[in-house]
Protein backbone atom coordinates (compact mmCIF):
# COMPACT_ATOMS: atom_id res chain seq x y z
CA UNK A 1 0.00 0.00 0.00
CA UNK A 2 2.85 2.35 0.89
CA UNK A 3 4.54 1.70 -2.48
CA UNK A 4 1.32 2.35 -4.37
CA UNK A 5 0.77 5.56 -2.41
CA UNK A 6 4.26 6.82 -3.21
CA UNK A 7 3.82 5.92 -6.88
CA UNK A 8 0.57 7.84 -6.99
CA UNK A 9 2.23 10.89 -5.46
CA UNK A 10 5.11 10.77 -7.93
CA UNK A 11 2.67 10.47 -10.85
CA UNK A 12 0.70 13.43 -9.60
CA UNK A 13 3.86 15.52 -9.31
CA UNK A 14 4.92 14.59 -12.85
CA UNK A 15 1.51 15.52 -14.21
CA UNK A 16 1.56 18.85 -12.41
CA UNK A 17 5.04 19.67 -13.65
CA UNK A 18 4.04 18.84 -17.20
CA UNK A 19 1.04 21.13 -16.90
CA UNK A 20 3.14 24.02 -15.58
CA UNK A 21 5.72 23.41 -18.26
CA UNK A 22 3.05 24.03 -20.87
CA UNK A 23 1.84 27.26 -19.29
CA UNK A 24 2.77 30.37 -21.25
CA UNK A 25 3.84 28.46 -24.35
CA UNK A 26 2.04 28.62 -27.69
CA UNK A 27 1.67 25.92 -30.28
CA UNK A 28 3.99 26.25 -33.26
CA UNK A 29 1.58 25.72 -36.14
CA UNK A 30 4.16 26.66 -38.77
CA UNK A 31 6.62 23.82 -38.05
CA UNK A 32 4.92 21.49 -40.55
CA UNK A 33 4.38 24.08 -43.30
CA UNK A 34 5.18 23.02 -46.84
CA UNK A 35 4.13 26.41 -48.24
CA UNK A 36 4.30 29.98 -46.95
CA UNK A 37 0.85 30.73 -45.51
CA UNK A 38 -0.81 34.14 -45.91
CA UNK A 39 -4.11 34.68 -44.08
CA UNK A 40 -6.81 37.32 -43.97
CA UNK A 41 -10.28 37.93 -42.58
CA UNK A 42 -12.91 39.77 -44.59
CA UNK A 43 -16.60 40.00 -45.53
CA UNK A 44 -17.04 37.17 -48.04
CA UNK A 45 -20.80 37.20 -47.40
CA UNK A 46 -23.20 39.92 -46.31
CA UNK A 47 -23.69 43.54 -47.44
CA UNK A 48 -19.94 44.30 -47.66
CA UNK A 49 -19.10 41.09 -49.54
CA UNK A 50 -18.10 42.96 -52.70
CA UNK A 51 -15.06 44.22 -50.79
CA UNK A 52 -14.01 40.90 -49.29
CA UNK A 53 -14.64 39.01 -52.51
CA UNK A 54 -12.48 41.45 -54.44
CA UNK A 55 -9.66 41.04 -51.92
CA UNK A 56 -9.89 37.25 -52.00
CA UNK A 57 -10.01 37.12 -55.81
CA UNK A 58 -7.13 39.51 -56.41
CA UNK A 59 -4.95 38.12 -53.62
CA UNK A 60 -5.43 34.59 -54.94
CA UNK A 61 -4.63 35.80 -58.45
CA UNK A 62 -1.35 37.27 -57.19
CA UNK A 63 -0.51 34.08 -55.29
CA UNK A 64 -1.20 31.97 -58.39
CA UNK A 65 1.02 34.21 -60.52
CA UNK A 66 3.86 34.10 -58.00
CA UNK A 67 3.63 30.33 -57.65
CA UNK A 68 3.58 29.88 -61.43
CA UNK A 69 6.77 31.94 -61.60
CA UNK A 70 8.52 29.66 -59.09
CA UNK A 71 7.32 31.05 -55.78
CA UNK A 72 10.04 32.18 -53.40
CA UNK A 73 13.16 30.14 -54.16
CA UNK A 74 10.97 27.28 -55.33
CA UNK A 75 8.56 27.40 -52.37
CA UNK A 76 4.91 28.21 -53.09
CA UNK A 77 2.50 30.45 -51.21
CA UNK A 78 -0.98 29.59 -49.98
CA UNK A 79 -3.82 32.00 -49.22
CA UNK A 80 -6.15 31.24 -46.31
CA UNK A 81 -9.30 33.41 -46.49
CA UNK A 82 -11.87 33.58 -43.68
CA UNK A 83 -15.28 35.24 -43.60
CA UNK A 84 -16.08 37.82 -40.90
CA UNK A 85 -19.16 39.38 -42.62
CA UNK A 86 -17.79 42.78 -41.47
CA UNK A 87 -18.52 41.68 -37.87
CA UNK A 88 -15.71 42.31 -35.33
CA UNK A 89 -17.02 39.54 -33.04
CA UNK A 90 -16.08 36.92 -35.62
CA UNK A 91 -12.45 37.98 -35.98
CA UNK A 92 -11.11 36.14 -32.95
CA UNK A 93 -12.35 32.77 -34.22
CA UNK A 94 -11.04 33.52 -37.71
CA UNK A 95 -7.69 34.57 -36.31
CA UNK A 96 -7.31 31.34 -34.34
CA UNK A 97 -8.24 29.22 -37.36
CA UNK A 98 -5.66 31.02 -39.50
CA UNK A 99 -2.95 30.45 -36.92
CA UNK A 100 -3.89 26.77 -36.78
CA UNK A 101 -3.61 26.67 -40.58
CA UNK A 102 0.01 27.80 -40.26
CA UNK A 103 -0.37 31.52 -40.98
CA UNK A 104 3.00 33.28 -41.05
CA UNK A 105 1.98 36.65 -42.47
CA UNK A 106 -1.37 38.33 -43.07
CA UNK A 107 -3.39 40.85 -45.01
CA UNK A 108 -5.18 41.60 -41.73
CA UNK A 109 -8.81 42.42 -42.41
CA UNK A 110 -10.70 44.10 -45.23
CA UNK A 111 -12.74 46.59 -43.21
CA UNK A 112 -11.89 48.82 -40.26
CA UNK A 113 -14.11 47.68 -37.37
CA UNK A 114 -12.97 44.02 -37.60
CA UNK A 115 -9.45 45.33 -38.26
CA UNK A 116 -9.26 47.00 -34.85
CA UNK A 117 -9.92 43.61 -33.25
CA UNK A 118 -7.34 41.94 -35.50
CA UNK A 119 -4.78 44.59 -34.55
CA UNK A 120 -5.09 43.76 -30.87
CA UNK A 121 -4.92 40.01 -31.47
CA UNK A 122 -1.97 40.08 -33.88
CA UNK A 123 0.28 42.19 -31.68
CA UNK A 124 0.22 39.51 -28.99
CA UNK A 125 1.68 36.96 -31.43
CA UNK A 126 3.82 39.47 -33.35
CA UNK A 127 2.15 38.62 -36.68
CA UNK A 128 3.05 40.99 -39.52
CA UNK A 129 0.09 42.28 -41.52
CA UNK A 130 -0.28 44.58 -44.51
CA UNK A 131 -3.96 45.40 -44.92
CA UNK A 132 -5.28 46.37 -48.35
CA UNK A 133 -8.24 48.36 -47.11
CA UNK A 134 -8.77 48.55 -43.31
CA UNK A 135 -8.18 52.28 -43.22
CA UNK A 136 -8.72 53.21 -39.55
CA UNK A 137 -5.95 55.38 -38.11
CA UNK A 138 -5.43 52.90 -35.27
CA UNK A 139 -5.15 49.82 -37.49
CA UNK A 140 -1.32 50.03 -37.61
CA UNK A 141 -0.90 51.40 -34.07
CA UNK A 142 1.53 48.60 -33.17
CA UNK A 143 4.82 47.88 -34.91
CA UNK A 144 3.53 44.74 -36.66
CA UNK A 145 0.80 46.54 -38.64
CA UNK A 146 0.99 48.34 -42.01
CA UNK A 147 -1.53 49.68 -44.55
CA UNK A 148 -1.53 49.60 -48.36
CA UNK A 149 -4.61 51.87 -48.32
CA UNK A 150 -4.72 55.45 -47.10
CA UNK A 151 -5.44 55.76 -43.40
CA UNK A 152 -8.70 57.51 -42.58
CA UNK A 153 -6.74 60.57 -41.49
CA UNK A 154 -4.93 60.60 -44.81
CA UNK A 155 -8.19 60.26 -46.73
CA UNK A 156 -9.76 63.06 -44.75
CA UNK A 157 -6.75 65.32 -45.23
CA UNK A 158 -6.40 64.59 -48.97
CA UNK A 159 -10.14 65.08 -49.49
CA UNK A 160 -9.91 68.40 -47.65
CA UNK A 161 -7.03 69.45 -49.93
CA UNK A 162 -9.22 68.78 -52.97
CA UNK A 163 -12.14 70.75 -51.52
CA UNK A 164 -9.87 73.61 -50.44
CA UNK A 165 -8.56 73.92 -54.00
CA UNK A 166 -11.94 73.76 -55.71
CA UNK A 167 -14.55 75.13 -53.29
CA UNK A 168 -12.83 77.93 -51.37
CA UNK A 169 -15.35 80.40 -49.96
CA UNK A 170 -18.30 78.13 -50.68
CA UNK A 171 -20.70 76.03 -48.60
CA UNK A 172 -20.52 72.25 -48.84
CA UNK A 173 -22.55 69.43 -47.36
CA UNK A 174 -21.25 66.55 -45.24
CA UNK A 175 -23.10 63.30 -44.60
CA UNK A 176 -21.42 60.73 -42.35
CA UNK A 177 -22.11 57.83 -39.98
CA UNK A 178 -21.42 58.97 -36.43
CA UNK A 179 -21.21 55.49 -34.84
CA UNK A 180 -18.76 54.04 -37.38
CA UNK A 181 -14.99 54.30 -36.78
CA UNK A 182 -14.25 54.50 -40.52
CA UNK A 183 -16.73 57.27 -41.28
CA UNK A 184 -16.15 59.33 -38.14
CA UNK A 185 -12.37 59.11 -38.48
CA UNK A 186 -12.37 60.49 -42.02
CA UNK A 187 -14.91 63.18 -41.10
CA UNK A 188 -12.83 64.44 -38.17
CA UNK A 189 -9.63 64.69 -40.22
CA UNK A 190 -11.52 66.31 -43.09
CA UNK A 191 -12.89 69.02 -40.82
CA UNK A 192 -9.50 69.54 -39.19
CA UNK A 193 -7.85 70.20 -42.57
CA UNK A 194 -10.68 72.16 -44.20
CA UNK A 195 -10.00 75.79 -45.13
CA UNK A 196 -11.64 78.27 -42.78
CA UNK A 197 -13.31 80.02 -45.73
CA UNK A 198 -15.45 76.98 -46.43
CA UNK A 199 -18.71 76.63 -44.56
CA UNK A 200 -20.27 73.23 -43.92
CA UNK A 201 -23.79 71.86 -43.55
CA UNK A 202 -23.51 68.61 -41.62
CA UNK A 203 -25.88 65.73 -41.00
CA UNK A 204 -25.40 62.22 -39.65
CA UNK A 205 -26.97 58.78 -39.37
CA UNK A 206 -26.38 55.66 -37.28
CA UNK A 207 -27.08 51.93 -37.41
CA UNK A 208 -30.54 52.57 -36.04
CA UNK A 209 -31.63 54.97 -38.81
CA UNK A 210 -29.92 53.93 -42.04
CA UNK A 211 -32.99 53.23 -44.19
CA UNK A 212 -34.82 56.57 -44.38
CA UNK A 213 -32.77 59.71 -45.01
CA UNK A 214 -35.62 62.14 -45.50
CA UNK A 215 -34.40 64.52 -42.79
CA UNK A 216 -30.78 64.42 -43.93
CA UNK A 217 -31.75 65.04 -47.56
CA UNK A 218 -33.82 68.05 -46.55
CA UNK A 219 -30.82 69.44 -44.64
CA UNK A 220 -28.46 69.02 -47.60
CA UNK A 221 -30.82 69.79 -50.50
CA UNK A 222 -29.23 73.17 -51.34
CA UNK A 223 -25.63 71.88 -51.34
CA UNK A 224 -23.90 71.48 -54.70
CA UNK A 225 -21.06 69.38 -53.24
CA UNK A 226 -21.71 66.67 -50.66
CA UNK A 227 -18.83 64.88 -48.97
CA UNK A 228 -19.89 61.35 -47.95
CA UNK A 229 -17.20 59.37 -46.08
CA UNK A 230 -19.40 56.28 -45.81
CA UNK A 231 -19.78 52.82 -47.33
CA UNK A 232 -21.64 52.36 -50.58
CA UNK A 233 -24.78 50.66 -49.20
CA UNK A 234 -26.14 53.67 -47.25
CA UNK A 235 -24.73 55.98 -49.93
CA UNK A 236 -26.81 54.23 -52.59
CA UNK A 237 -29.91 54.51 -50.40
CA UNK A 238 -29.31 58.23 -49.92
CA UNK A 239 -28.74 58.86 -53.63
CA UNK A 240 -31.85 56.94 -54.62
CA UNK A 241 -34.04 58.81 -52.16
CA UNK A 242 -32.45 62.18 -53.01
CA UNK A 243 -32.18 61.99 -56.80
CA UNK A 244 -35.13 64.33 -57.39
CA UNK A 245 -34.40 66.61 -54.41
CA UNK A 246 -30.67 67.26 -54.60
CA UNK A 247 -29.69 69.48 -57.56
CA UNK A 248 -28.85 67.48 -60.69
CA UNK A 249 -25.54 69.32 -61.05
CA UNK A 250 -24.47 68.50 -57.49
CA UNK A 251 -21.48 66.26 -56.83
CA UNK A 252 -21.33 63.31 -54.45
CA UNK A 253 -17.77 62.80 -53.26
CA UNK A 254 -16.76 59.74 -51.25
CA UNK A 255 -13.65 57.87 -50.19
CA UNK A 256 -12.76 54.20 -50.66
CA UNK A 257 -16.09 53.15 -49.15
CA UNK A 258 -17.73 54.17 -52.43
CA UNK A 259 -15.79 51.50 -54.29
CA UNK A 260 -18.24 49.02 -55.83
CA UNK A 261 -21.27 51.30 -55.64
CA UNK A 262 -21.78 51.09 -59.39
CA UNK A 263 -22.33 47.34 -59.14
CA UNK A 264 -24.21 47.24 -55.83
CA UNK A 265 -27.09 44.77 -55.86
CA UNK A 266 -30.46 46.47 -56.31
CA UNK A 267 -28.93 49.85 -57.16
CA UNK A 268 -28.94 51.30 -60.68
CA UNK A 269 -26.40 54.12 -60.62
CA UNK A 270 -27.47 55.25 -64.11
CA UNK A 271 -30.72 56.55 -62.60
CA UNK A 272 -28.80 58.97 -60.38
CA UNK A 273 -28.54 62.32 -62.21
CA UNK A 274 -25.67 63.67 -60.10
CA UNK A 275 -21.94 63.07 -60.56
CA UNK A 276 -20.63 60.32 -58.30
CA UNK A 277 -16.90 60.46 -57.60
CA UNK A 278 -14.40 59.23 -55.05
CA UNK A 279 -10.91 59.67 -53.68
CA UNK A 280 -8.91 56.63 -54.69
CA UNK A 281 -5.49 55.13 -55.19
CA UNK A 282 -6.62 53.03 -58.13
CA UNK A 283 -8.11 54.03 -61.46
CA UNK A 284 -9.32 51.00 -63.39
CA UNK A 285 -9.59 53.17 -66.52
CA UNK A 286 -5.92 54.14 -66.46
CA UNK A 287 -3.75 53.29 -69.47
CA UNK A 288 -0.79 52.51 -67.21
CA UNK A 289 0.71 49.17 -68.26
CA UNK A 290 0.47 47.56 -64.80
CA UNK A 291 -3.14 48.66 -64.43
CA UNK A 292 -4.14 47.47 -67.90
CA UNK A 293 -2.62 44.02 -67.28
CA UNK A 294 -4.23 43.71 -63.83
CA UNK A 295 -7.69 44.76 -65.08
CA UNK A 296 -7.45 42.42 -68.06
CA UNK A 297 -6.45 39.40 -65.96
CA UNK A 298 -8.95 40.14 -63.21
CA UNK A 299 -11.95 40.67 -65.49
CA UNK A 300 -11.07 37.59 -67.51
CA UNK A 301 -11.14 35.49 -64.34
CA UNK A 302 -13.84 37.17 -62.27
CA UNK A 303 -15.76 39.63 -64.44
CA UNK A 304 -16.28 43.30 -63.63
CA UNK A 305 -18.72 43.15 -60.71
CA UNK A 306 -15.98 43.07 -58.08
CA UNK A 307 -13.33 45.06 -59.93
CA UNK A 308 -12.42 47.76 -57.41
CA UNK A 309 -9.55 49.32 -55.51
CA UNK A 310 -9.90 46.84 -52.65
CA UNK A 311 -8.87 44.04 -54.98
CA UNK A 312 -6.14 46.09 -56.64
CA UNK A 313 -4.75 46.95 -53.23
CA UNK A 314 -4.81 43.29 -52.12
CA UNK A 315 -2.99 42.31 -55.30
CA UNK A 316 -0.30 44.85 -54.44
CA UNK A 317 -0.16 43.63 -50.83
CA UNK A 318 0.73 40.10 -51.87
CA UNK A 319 3.44 41.24 -54.24
CA UNK A 320 4.82 43.76 -51.73
CA UNK A 321 5.10 41.11 -49.01
CA UNK A 322 6.83 38.66 -51.35
CA UNK A 323 9.15 41.36 -52.71
CA UNK A 324 10.08 42.33 -49.15
CA UNK A 325 10.82 38.69 -48.33
CA UNK A 326 13.01 38.44 -51.45
CA UNK A 327 14.85 41.63 -50.47
CA UNK A 328 15.47 40.27 -46.97
CA UNK A 329 16.86 37.02 -48.37
CA UNK A 330 19.10 38.97 -50.74
CA UNK A 331 20.37 40.87 -47.70
CA UNK A 332 21.35 37.61 -46.03
CA UNK A 333 18.28 36.82 -43.93
CA UNK A 334 17.04 33.22 -43.66
CA UNK A 335 13.33 32.65 -44.31
CA UNK A 336 12.67 28.90 -44.25
CA UNK A 337 9.18 27.67 -45.08
CA UNK A 338 8.73 26.74 -41.41
CA UNK A 339 9.68 30.17 -40.08
CA UNK A 340 7.46 31.31 -37.23
CA UNK A 341 5.09 34.21 -37.72
CA UNK A 342 6.94 36.20 -35.06
CA UNK A 343 10.37 35.68 -36.64
CA UNK A 344 9.06 36.60 -40.08
CA UNK A 345 7.36 39.66 -38.60
CA UNK A 346 10.67 40.93 -37.22
CA UNK A 347 12.25 40.56 -40.67
CA UNK A 348 9.39 42.26 -42.51
CA UNK A 349 9.14 45.12 -40.02
CA UNK A 350 12.78 45.94 -40.70
CA UNK A 351 12.21 45.83 -44.46
CA UNK A 352 9.11 48.02 -44.49
CA UNK A 353 10.64 50.72 -42.28
CA UNK A 354 14.11 50.80 -43.85
CA UNK A 355 13.69 52.33 -47.29
CA UNK A 356 11.82 49.47 -48.99
CA UNK A 357 9.81 50.73 -51.98
CA UNK A 358 7.30 48.99 -54.20
CA UNK A 359 5.79 49.64 -57.63
CA UNK A 360 2.29 48.27 -58.11
CA UNK A 361 -1.09 48.89 -59.66
CA UNK A 362 -2.04 51.34 -56.90
CA UNK A 363 1.06 53.46 -57.26
CA UNK A 364 4.76 53.66 -57.98
CA UNK A 365 7.51 54.31 -55.47
CA UNK A 366 5.20 53.19 -52.65
CA UNK A 367 6.86 53.27 -49.26
CA UNK A 368 5.85 53.17 -45.62
CA UNK A 369 6.31 55.40 -42.61
CA UNK A 370 7.49 54.03 -39.28
CA UNK A 371 3.90 54.29 -38.02
CA UNK A 372 2.68 51.85 -40.70
CA UNK A 373 0.97 54.48 -42.87
CA UNK A 374 1.55 54.30 -46.62
CA UNK A 375 3.09 57.06 -48.72
CA UNK A 376 1.74 57.22 -52.28
CA UNK A 377 -0.24 59.49 -54.56
CA UNK A 378 -4.03 59.76 -54.69
CA UNK A 379 -6.32 60.12 -57.70
CA UNK A 380 -9.85 61.47 -58.13
CA UNK A 381 -11.92 58.75 -59.72
CA UNK A 382 -15.23 59.58 -61.40
CA UNK A 383 -17.50 56.58 -60.96
CA UNK A 384 -20.35 58.20 -62.89
CA UNK A 385 -20.53 61.50 -64.69
CA UNK A 386 -23.53 63.79 -64.25
CA UNK A 387 -26.41 63.16 -66.62
CA UNK A 388 -26.63 65.68 -69.43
Amino acid sequence: MKILRISAIVLAIVLCLSMFAGCGTKADYTSENKEYIIGFSGPLTGPAAVYGTAVKNAAQMAVDEINAAGGLNGINFKLVATDDTHDPTKVSTNYSSMLEAGMQVSLGTVTTAPGLEFTNLSVEDNVFFLTPSASGDDIPKYENGFQMCFADGNQGAVAADYVNENFAGQTIGIFYKSDDAYSKGIFEQFKENLDSSIKTVETVFTDTNDKDFTTQISTLKDCKFIFMPIYYTPASVFMTQAKDQIAADAIYYGCDGFDGIDSAEGFDISTIPQEVTMLSHFNSKSDDDKTVKFVSKYTEKFGTDTLNQFGASAYDCIYAIVDAMKAAIDAGKKIPVTISASDLCDILKDQFTDGFTFDGVTGEGIKWQDNGYVDKGAVKYVIKEANK
